[in-house]
C-alpha cells in the first residue's frame, strides 16, 4: 500500500496494545475525544515515532439541513493542527434536526443517520461541505455510513450520489467497506455495484470493521472481528484501485489486554492479505472495467456561477429538508408517528439501536454512573431515554439522567441515592465541588468493603 499504509483506530482502552503492535503506520482518533492542549501521552509517543494521526469527526452533521456549526468546525480545525494531521475526516450523515429552521424542538440523534439521496439533500450537503472545507486547514474526506433504514423516494444510488458530491466539491472519500456490507444486508444494495459507481480516484483511505447480525439485521458494532464478507469487499476495492491507506476500527467489547493485541494483529494481517489479493487481481486483469473519471476543473468564473446558483437553490430547500429530517428523528427518539413511506419495523430497530448506543456512550463519558448504579444502570437509562429525547451532548444527557432519577426518588437504596446526588451536585455546578476527593475516597472504601463481604 502507498500513502498512509496500514492503520488502526486509537482508543484509550487499546492504547498500550496499539503502541506495541508491529507494522502500524498511522492511527485515527475520534476528534471529539481529544483536547488539543492535553493530548494523551500515548498519542504523543506515537507521533514522536513518526506515526501519522488523523482526527475523525462524528458530530458535524454535514448532511443536516442547517449550516455547519462554526464552533464545531473551529474545534475540528484545532485538533487537525495540534495533531499535525495531513487531513481530517467526517461522515455523510445528519446527527441533529429541528430548531429555528423548522420552528420545532432541537433533537439530537446521538449517532449517524443517513441522508436521503435526493437533489435537495445533495444541494445542501455540497453547500455544507464547501463551508467546512473553507474552515479547515487541511483537506476533508467524507465517509459513507452504515444504515438500518432507507428513505422513500430516493433519486440516486449511493455511488451516483457520492460521485456527484465529489464532482461538485472536490472533497475526498473515506470508503468504509464494512458499511457497504451493512447496507447490502439491511438495504439490499450490491457492494460491487456501489464500488463500480464510486469515484475511486478521490479515495483518501478505507475503513474495515466488524459487526454482528441479529434477526436478519446487520449492526455495524465495531465490537466484533472482521467477517469474511467485509474482507471480500476490500479485495474487490483493492482490485479496482490501490487504496492509499486501510484502517481497522475497533471500539468496544475488548478482550483481555494480551488478547487485544493478538486479535488486532490477526485482523490487520487479514486486511493486508485482502489488499494483496486485490492487488494481484488488478495486475492480472488484462481488460479492466472502465473507471469513471472526474471532469476537468471548471474555470473560476464558472465555478463561482455554479456555487452561487447552488446556494440560491439551497436556501429554498434547507427548510424542506429540515422538516423531513426532523420528522424522522422525532419518530426515532421522541415516539412521534413514523413518516409515510418508511418501514415501521426498521424504524423500530433503528430507534432501539439509538437508545442502546446512547446508553453505551453515556456510560463512557460518565463512567461513575454505571459504577454507582451497578446492574441497574442499563434498565434505568433505557427507561429514561424512552421518554426523554437527547437535546444536548452526551455529558448533558448524563446529568439529565441523574437529575431525573433523583427527582423520582430513585434509586430506592438510600446510600446509592446519596452517592448519585453527590455525583450530580459535583458536576452540575459551574465548578467541581470541593468535596469531590472526599466523595471518591468514600466511594472507593464502600466498594472495597462490599468486595470483602
Amino acid at each position: 500500500m502507498r500513502g498512509l499504509g496500514t492503520g488502526i483506530g486509537w482508543r484509550p482502552e487499546t492504547a498500550d496494545a496499539v503502541e506495541r503492535m508491529p507494522g502500524i503506520d498511522w492511527v485515527e482518533v475520534v476528534a471529539e475525544n481529544v483536547c488539543p492542549g492535553h493530548l494523551p501521552a500515548s498519542l504523543l509517543r506515537l507521533r514522536e515515532r513518526g506515526v501519522t494521526v488523523v482526527p475523525h469527526g462524528v458530530s458535524l452533521g454535514l448532511g443536516g439541513a442547517d449550516r455547519p456549526d462554526a464552533g464545531r468546525l473551529t474545534a475540528l480545525a484545532e485538533r487537525a493542527t495540534a495533531l499535525g494531521a495531513p487531513l481530517v475526516t467526517e461522515h455523510i450523515a445528519f446527527v441533529r434536526a429541528g430548531g429555528p429552521l423548522t420552528a420545532s424542538p432541537r433533537l439530537e440523534a446521538g449517532h449517524l443517520l443517513p441522508v436521503p439521496r435526493t437533489r435537495d439533500a445533495l444541494d445542501v450537503l455540497c453547500a455544507n461541505v464547501r463551508i467546512a472545507q473553507d474552515a479547515l486547514p487541511v483537506p476533508l474526506a467524507l465517509e459513507n455510513i452504515a444504515a438500518l433504514i432507507s428513505w422513500p423516494g430516493e433519486e440516486m444510488t449511493e455511488g451516483q450520489f457520492l460521485y456527484e458530491l465529489v464532482e461538485r466539491t472536490g472533497v475526498r472519500l473515506l470508503i468504509d467497506v464494512a458499511n457497504l456490507h451493512t447496507n447490502h444486508v439491511n438495504r439490499g444494495e450490491d457492494p460491487a455495484k456501489a464500488l463500480a459507481e464510486l469515484p475511486l480516484e478521490a479515495l483518501a483511505y478505507v475503513h474495515v470493521a466488524g459487526g454482528v447480525e441479529r434477526e436478519g439485521v446487520w449492526h455495524d458494532s465495531h465490537a466484533h472481528p472482521v467477517p469474511q464478507p467485509v474482507l471480500d469487499i476490500l479485495t474487490d476495492l483493492a482490485a479496482r484501485v490501490a487504496p492509499p491507506g486501510v484502517l481497522l476500527e475497533r471500539d468496544d467489547n475488548f478482550p483481555e489486554p494480551a488478547e487485544v493485541e493478538r486479535e488486532l494483529i490477526r485482523e490487520t494481517a487479514a486486511i493486508r492479505e485482502a489488499v494483496a489479493a486485490g492487488a494481484a487481481l488488478r495486475r492480472v486483469d488484462d481488460d479492466p472495467a472502465p473507471r469513471p473519471v472526474a471532469p476537468p476543473p471548471q474555470p473560476p468564473a464558472a465555478e463561482a456561477a455554479a456555487e452561487t446558483a447552488t446556494e440560491t437553490v439551497t436556501e429554498t430547500v434547507r427548510e424542506r429538508l429540515g422538516l423531513a429530517q426532523a420528522a424522522v428523528l422525532s419518530a426515532l427518539v421522541a415516539g412521534t408517528p413514523v413518516p409515510e413511506g418508511f418501514d415501521r419495523v426498521r424504524m423500530g430497530v433503528q430507534a432501539r439501536a439509538l437508545t442502546v448506543k446512547r446508553a453505551q456512550v453515556v456510560a463512557q463519558v460518565a463512567p461513575e454512573l454505571p459504577e454507582i448504579l451497578g446492574e441497574g444502570y442499563r434498565p434505568m437509562f433505557l427507561r429514561y431515554a424512552q421518554g426523554q429525547p437527547m437535546t444536548g451532548g452526551y455529558r448533558r444527557d448524563a446529568l439529565d439522567f441523574a437529575g431525573r432519577l433523583l427527582a423520582e426518588g430513585r434509586p430506592q437504596d438510600a446510600a446509592v441515592r446519596r452517592e448519585l446526588r453527590e455525583w450530580w451536585l459535583d458536576r452540575s455546578g459551574p465548578m467541581p465541588r470541593s468535596r469531590r476527593p472526599v466523595v471518591r475516597v468514600a466511594r472507593a472504601a464502600r466498594r472495597a468493603l462490599a468486595r470483602r463481604g
